[in-house]
C-alpha cells in the first residue's frame, strides 16, 4: 500500500477541489505536488492492471478480477489518498493566506471565507473551537483543523480522541518555528505536505519504477515466463540474486503459514529491498502457473508481504521520522501521531480506517481514560506495519471492491499543459 498517509473522504473531492480554487494563487510553470500525485497514481493504475492481467487473463483494462489482488492494486489508492490529504494541505494554506489580508473575526468566518461545505464542516469547527480554547488564534485554529478535511472525522466522536487530538495539534503549534501565528500554523501544513510529496515520490520512484522494469523486460522475452527465469534472468540495481532465491523459496515453502510471515528483518536480516522485490516478482510468477485458486492467492499474498514490508520499512519510514529536522517543519513522527487515529483510505468499494484496527486489538495501557487510537503512531514503523496487515485482510475478503479504480486529482491551482 503506497504510504502516504490514508484519508476517508467525509467532504466529496469536488467540495474541496471548490473550496481550494475559490481563492487559488496564480498559476504555476513548475510541477507541484498535486501534479506530481496525479502522475503517480495513474501510473500505479497502468501497472495494476498490467501485473493483474498476468494473475488473472480475463481482466480487461478497466475492468474488474476476484483474484486476489497484488500489492500494485492498493497502490493507486493510497496515492489518491495522499493526493486528498494535500487537497486538504491547500486549503489550510488558503485560511493562512487569507488571513494575511484580513483576520477572521470567528471560526465560521474563518470557514466560509474558503467555501469550506459538506458534513465534514462541523468536525472543523468543533476542532477549531477547541483549539482556540487551548490559546490558538482564530485563523490558526482553523488553518490546522482544516487538515482533517479529507480523514476519518468519526473518530472525533469519541471524547478522549478528540480531546488527545486537539492537545496534540496545539502541542504541535507550540511548538513550531515563526514568531508569528500565521507562521507557526504554515510550517505544520508544510510539514504535512512535504511529508506526503516525498513519501509518494519515493515510493512510487523506486518500487514503481522497479515493476516498470520488470513489466518491460517480461514483455521482451520469447518462451514461457517462469520463476526461474526471473531469478536468473531479471536483475535490479542493488539486488543480489542469491538473497532473491532465499526470500524466493522461503515465501513458497511459508506462503499458507498463520499468520503469514511478516517480521522479515528477522527472517532475512541484512536482505537488500530489491532483492526481496525479485523475490516478490518470482512469486507472482509463482502464483500465476499455480495449480488451485487458493495457492494462487496465498503466493499473491506472501509477495505484497515483501514489496510492502521493503515499502515501508526502507522507504516510508526516512521519510516519516527522518534522522534530522528541516528547520522550517514541526516533528513529523509528531504530527503523524496526531493525525493517527483519524487515518482512513477508501480501497475502491472498501472502506478502512486506523480506529478499527486499533480498537481489535488488545488495549494498550489498559486505561478508560485513553481511547485506542491514540495509543499508536503512523510514525512507529510496527505501528504502521501491522495497521498495514489488518487493512490486507480486509481487502482480500473482497478482491473485486479494488479494482474500482479511483479518478486522479487534478491540481485546481496548477498551470494547464501547453501540450
Amino acid at each position: 500500500m503506497d504510504t502516504l498517509l490514508p484519508f476517508l473522504r467525509p467532504l466529496t473531492t469536488s467540495a474541496l477541489l471548490l473550496a481550494v480554487v475559490a481563492l487559488a494563487p496564480p498559476a504555476r510553470a513548475d510541477a507541484t505536488p498535486l501534479e506530481d500525485n496525479q502522475r503517480i497514481t495513474e501510473g500505479y493504475i497502468e501497472i495494476a492492471y498490467e501485473l493483474g492481467g498476468l494473475l488473472d487473463p480475463t481482466l480487461q483494462p478497466g475492468g474488474s478480477s476476484s483474484v486476489r489482488p497484488n500489492w500494485f492494486v492498493f497502490a493507486p489508492h493510497a496515492s489518491r489518498t495522499g493526493g486528498e490529504g494535500m487537497l486538504a494541505t491547500a486549503l489550510a494554506r488558503r485560511i493562512i493566506d487569507t488571513a494575511r489580508g484580513q483576520p477572521s473575526l470567528s471560526v465560521l468566518q474563518a470557514l466560509d471565507r474558503v467555501g469550506l461545505i459538506g458534513t465534514v464542516r462541523l468536525t472543523v469547527e468543533n476542532l477549531s473551537l477547541e483549539l482556540v480554547l487551548r490559546g490558538l488564534p482564530i485563523d490558526a485554529a482553523a488553518s490546522l483543523a482544516s487538515l482533517t478535511t479529507a480523514m476519518n472525522g468519526q473518530a472525533l466522536a469519541d471524547p478522549r480522541t478528540f480531546a488527545t487530538t486537539a492537545s496534540r495539534f496545539a502541542s504541535l503549534y507550540w511548538s513550531a518555528p515563526g514568531a508569528l501565528p500565521l507562521d507557526k500554523v504554515e510550517s505544520v501544513v508544510l510539514t504535512l505536505e512535504r511529508t506526503l510529496h516525498e513519501g509518494n515520490l519515493a515510493i512510487f520512484t523506486d518500487i514503481g519504477g522497479s515493476a516498470r522494469l520488470y513489466l518491460d523486460w517480461r514483455s521482451g522475452l520469447t518462451g514461457n515466463v517462469t520463476p526461474t527465469r526471473v531469478l536468473s534472468e531479471f536483475s535490479l540495481q542493488d539486488a543480489v540474486p542469491q538473497e532473491s532465491q532465499l526470500a524466493y523459496s522461503y515465501g513458497v515453502a511459508h506462503a499458507n503459514d498463520t499468520p503469514r510471515p511478516y517480521q522479515l528483518s528477522s527472517i532475512f536480516p541484512g536482505m537488500h529491498w530489491k532483492s526481496l522485490l525479485v523475490a516478490a516478482f518470482a512469486l507472482y510468477e509463482e502464483a500465476r502457473l499455480a495449480p488451485t485458486p487458493a495457492a494462487r492467492d496465498a503466493l499473491i499474498a506472501m509477495g505484497n508481504n515483501y514489496v510492502a514490508w521493503r515499502e515501508q520499512h526502507d522507504m516510508a519510514q526516512p521519510v516519516f521520522s527522518p534522522a534530522v529536522s528541516q528547520p522550517d517543519e514541526v516533528s513529523r513522527a509528531a504530527l503523524l501521531q496526531a493525525l493517527t487515529p483519524m487515518l482512513s483510505t477508501d480501497f475502491g468499494t472498501l472502506k478502512w480506517n486506523y480506529s478499527d484496527y486499533a480498537y481489535s486489538q488488545p488495549d494498550r495501557d489498559g486505561s478508560i481514560l485513553t481511547s485506542p487510537p491514540t495509543e499508536y503512531s503512523w510514525a512507529v514503523f510496527w505501528d504502521r506495519w501491522t495497521g498495514i496487515l489488518y487493512a490486507f485482510e480486509q481487502a482480500y475478503g473482497a478482491p473485486s471492491a479494488l479494482w474500482v479504480m479511483p479518478e486522479p486529482i487534478v491540481d485546481p491551482t496548477a498551470e494547464p499543459s501547453s501540450t
